[in-house]
């Protein structure tokens, strides 16, 4: 299994589909964003060779050379994005979902009707350049995984209740509905209008808020991609602390001014010290002290139908491998299992064949990175049950035949949690 991500360069391309004017080229290289730009002729044979299949109504999807692979995706015969990944075990199903996250992007911050209907290709360059950062930061490497899982970030906090409970009242004196604690693009609290919000802005917010400078206040307009695409909403921010902000969606009310410092004091100066250990927090996602196996090196939990996650490589760090390459195996590992093994996302069956088929479905499987001999090569293994779906990063030193034993008590005890 490939580690994806290390070395190699991503190119993306964005294209007006009728009359294939590029629109932007974003790069990185080796995770890190660059300036890196495609020749023209590149981009125009790229374009042409996808435009040439539709003319025969044959849908070109993806393709694979010796070192790159490439993923095309039309949104509403409008926009066209291409991108290119010579990354080592870079997948189909990681790019297709990445395009899946720029384009909601691209909505969240200029609106459909701008894209679906262009009048103006040069003011619309101008525009979509405020969705660069929230674009380069699906192309680099992140702490955070929801833009591949789709489900969105948390983290758990120690005082969870009192914060929830602040939250709803906060909620409830500031007539929002739509409210929530973000810390470094994980979501700490929210009420349950925030929750209900759909595929991808629920992701997209947060994610939005990690790639922002740090503001004291901010008054953000947004399109919501799912829910309102082109009725903008107004995304207010508050630094509560360095590295937690109160975020509400909402409509023309309340002003930011409306949120005076006695209000915000009423609500949160009571649970200062809560909100301190959940600064700290954020990339471990789980409460220091938690209780993990000492060979977990890694790990991620899937709530598929509640759509969040928990995401960590921040266990056990005096140990090898490094947290970037444990984040890379754990994210090659779940588009392996997602496009191998499991479904992606469990529902009703509506058919009897498909029960027969549901049936059929693995409900653990594991992988050795490395030679597989005792103490050598990180153990990776993933585990289905009902709705929830973990993913372990385990040292050398795990041994193969406790893998499902080990999972399988792990998921219990992170079930109460997600």
């Amino acid at each position: 299994m490939g580690e994806e991500g290390t070395g190699g360069t991503v190119y993306l391309l964005c294209l007006a589909a009728s009359s294939g004017v590029p629109l932007f080229c974003r790069s990185s290289c080796g995770g890190v964003p660059t300036r890196q730009q495609l020749p023209f002729s590149v981009i125009g044979s790229l374009n042409g060779v996808h435009m040439f299949g539709q003319n025969l109504e044959v849908q070109l999807s993806s393709a694979r050379t010796e070192d790159t692979t490439v993923v095309w995706k039309s949104f509403h015969d409008s926009i066209t994005l291409i991108v290119l990944s010579s990354e080592e075990g870079s997948s189909e199903l990681r790019l297709e979902r990445l395009l899946q996250m720029v384009f909601g992007a691209m909505v969240l911050l200029v609106g459909l009707e701008e894209l679906t209907n262009i009048r103006n290709i040069e003011r619309l360059k101008k525009e979509l350049r405020a969705s660069y950062h929230l674009i380069d930061s699906f192309l680099g490497d992140s702490e955070l995984i929801g833009d591949l899982t789709q489900c969105v970030d948390c983290m758990v906090p120690l005082e969870g209740s009192l914060l929830q409970e602040a939250l709803a009242g906060f909620a409830e004196a500031t007539s929002t509905a739509f409210v929530s604690l973000v810390v470094s693009g994980r979501v700490v609290a929210a009420t349950e209008g925030w929750w209900r919000l759909g595929m991808p802005e629920a992701v997209l917010l947060p994610w939005l808020l990690g790639s922002l400078l740090p503001q004291t206040a901010r008054d953000y307009p947004v399109y919501l991609p799912h829910g309102s695409p082109t009725v903008p909403h107004r995304l207010l921010t508050l630094t509560l602390l360095p590295g937690l902000e109160l975020c509400l969606l909402c409509g023309p009310r309340p002003l930011l001014s409306e949120l005076d410092p006695q209000l915000l004091e009423r609500w949160w100066q009571p649970l200062l010290e809560p909100l301190r250990t959940c600064v700290p927090l954020g990339p471990r996602a789980l409460p220091a002290g938690f209780p993990l196996h000492v060979d977990i090196l890694g790990l991620l939990l899937l709530h598929l139908e509640l759509r969040r996650c928990l995401f960590t490589v921040e266990l056990s760090e005096d140990k090898e491998p490094s947290l970037d390459q444990r984040r890379r195996l754990l994210r090659s590992f779940y588009t392996l299992v997602t496009s191998m093994h499991f479904s992606p996302e469990p529902g009703p069956p509506e058919k009897a064949e498909d029960v027969a088929q549901r049936a059929q479905l693995p409900r653990a499987c594991y992988v050795v990175s490395g030679p597989e001999k005792p103490d050598k090569g990180w153990r990776l293994v993933a585990l289905q049950s009902g709705p929830r779906r973990l993913l372990l990063l385990l040292s050398p030193q795990s041994p193969t035949h406790g893998l499902r034993s080990l999972a399988t008590h792990t998921l219990h005890t992170l079930s109460r949690l997600l």
